[in-house]
């Protein structure tokens, strides 16, 4: 069953960035919950389904079946061999990730004539065209790992996708581009990022994620400014912080040399999410958000704008008589004599007047 919960209901749950105000699809199994977090697509959201619907991890039992996987599936991981503690190990991650990609089980008889392994059980991840396969001694934990090859080397990211590299540790490497005003610039952009992902993903493929973005929306948001269109910049999505390249990249060795640059810590930080940036980013947003409003409805939202000034203005004003009210009574409280004299007074002067 899948579930479109509301405003209403969502505001009973926690509030993550870049969603708010959207409605969340939810798949519901066995009381567990699977939150969809990416595209609102008919594929995208139907493919979601598919794969939470049936168990975490699918048996491929024929050379057939690991084919269909192979031509179906742009990227899934697959444990192959019998019981082991790895096995273990990795239907507890295939649970924690389902909700992003596929996992299979298989034997070494139905494995492609292309794929080799050393060593059996093994986990490995195809993708790309091509596979990897997990080395605990150096690649680490294996929720780690699934963590960091469950995205293609080079792909199209969204606000969704961005969305997700601030759960990651690596670093976001992308050619900003007008997909529907490809220039000469843009496409170099996107070759160049493109060729590293692949060709030197060996080097860079720990620490960064690859890919490009068309439109500078999301982006502006991070940076707080407007980034010129194409552009390439390197985001760290943890911490809202991104490096700019300070020279032209017209190659592949200087796009090399800028991601080295940033490796070995000579290239500048910016951004981030200190206290001061966060005030700023709340202004950013703030007023990012009117200047929207105001170019789709500039009534509606000057209205909202004065409305609340106009009420703290009554209450300004109310307070402010309430006061010189009390003051009053305290002086008659405290001085009644005086006060009787007072207005004795002044009925006297205005007796004589009117004589």
């Amino acid at each position: 069953m899948v579930r479109r919960r509301g405003r209403a209901e969502e505001s009973r749950l926690p509030r993550q960035r870049g969603q708010n105000g959207r409605h969340r699809l939810h798949r519901i199994k066995e009381e567990k919950y699977f939150h969809y977090n990416g595209r609102r697509t008919k594929d995208d959201i139907l493919e979601f389904t598919n794969r939470v619907s049936g168990p975490s991890v699918r048996a491929l039992t024929s050379v057939r079946l690991f084919q269909y996987a192979l031509s179906h599936h742009q990227l899934f991981f697959v444990y192959i061999g019998g019981r082991s503690p790895l096995k273990g190990q990795f239907y507890k991650v295939a649970s924690e990730f389902v909700t992003h990609n596929y996992f299979f089980s298989a034997t070494v008889d139905v494995l492609p004539q292309e794929v080799t392994l050393q060593d059996v059980p093994s986990v490995t991840v195809f993708k790309d065209g091509t596979y990897s396969v997990y080395n605990e001694v150096r690649d680490g934990d294996l929720s780690s790992w699934v963590d960091r090859e469950r995205f293609p080397r080079y792909f199209l990211m969204d606000s969704f996708s961005l969305y997700q590299m601030g759960e990651r540790t690596k670093l976001v490497a992308v050619a900003v581009v007008d997909e529907k005003n490809p220039s000469a610039e843009s496409i170099r952009y996107k070759s160049l990022v493109e060729k590293a992902a692949r060709e030197y993903s060996h080097q860079y493929s720990a620490n960064f994620q690859f890919g490009y973005v068309d439109g500078n929306d999301y982006i502006n948001g991070v940076i707080m400014g407007e980034l010129p269109v194409p552009s390439l910049i390197v985001m760290n999505m943890s911490i809202d912080g991104y490096y700019l390249p300070g020279y032209t990249v017209e190659t592949i060795e200087d796009l090399l040399q800028f991601l080295d640059s940033i490796l070995t810590g000579k290239s500048e930080l910016l951004g981030g999410n200190g206290f001061l940036r966060q005030i700023k980013r709340l202004y950013y947003h703030a007023t990012s958000a009117l200047k929207t409003s105001f170019a789709s409805s500039p009534f509606g939202t000057c209205f909202l704008i004065s409305l609340p000034l106009v009420v703290i203005g009554f209450l300004v004003v109310g307070i402010c008589t309430a006061e010189r009210v009390d003051d009053e009574k305290a002086d008659d409280g405290a001085h009644p004599e005086v006060t009787q004299r007072k207005r004795a007074a002044v009925k006297h002067s205005e007796a004589k007047k009117k004589d």
